[in-house]
């Protein structure tokens, strides 16, 4: 079965739905709220303005940035580790559970900032807060995943690894 990235189908090659050993959306609260506020802004600039394009199109990509980074969902299943950003979600990124060597908890430091980050341990998947997962795959590469639930996703992906 190739993971890389593709939607799971959800169901098992019998046709069983697979399940889930965890699921949890976080929202962006501050995030929400920035774009929200900005968007206020332009919306009370094209009333008094008129709708001058150079707002049109900054007000298009705000909605956008809402649509693709408000929530980030993490799902573990016996088989892969999953995260999905946004109600649209237009990034989704799938690791098997097999090419997981080890996850342990971690708090990032307020400048490693929310959204799909570089740092000095690889990619880091944040919506909100510092606590994160840290996960080192079998190659020796390592993502951190952030979560308002380290603990619980620490032990369902150790459960997903091991039965």
């Amino acid at each position: 079965m190739n993971l890389n990235n593709q939607e799971p189908a959800g169901f098992d090659r019998s046709g069983k739905p697979m399940e889930w050993e965890y699921e949890h959306t976080q929202r962006g609260t501050l995030i929400i709220a920035a774009v929200l506020a900005v968007l206020l802004i332009i919306a009370v600039s094209i009333v008094v303005f008129g709708p001058v394009w150079v707002t049109v199109i900054v007000g298009g990509i705000m909605v956008l940035m809402l649509a693709i980074f408000s929530t980030l969902t993490v799902s573990v299943r016996k088989d892969a580790l999953r995260i999905c950003f946004g109600p649209i979600r237009a990034f989704k990124k799938i690791w098997p559970i097999c090419e997981i060597a080890s996850v342990t908890t971690v708090t990032n430091p307020w400048y490693y900032g929310w959204g799909i980050r570089w740092t000095p341990y690889g990619p880091l998947y944040n919506i909100a807060g510092f606590e994160a997962v840290e996960v080192t795959l079998v190659s020796g590469k390592k993502f951190r995943i952030g979560t308002d639930q380290p603990d619980k996703l620490k032990r369902a992906i150790e459960k997903a690894q091991y039965g």
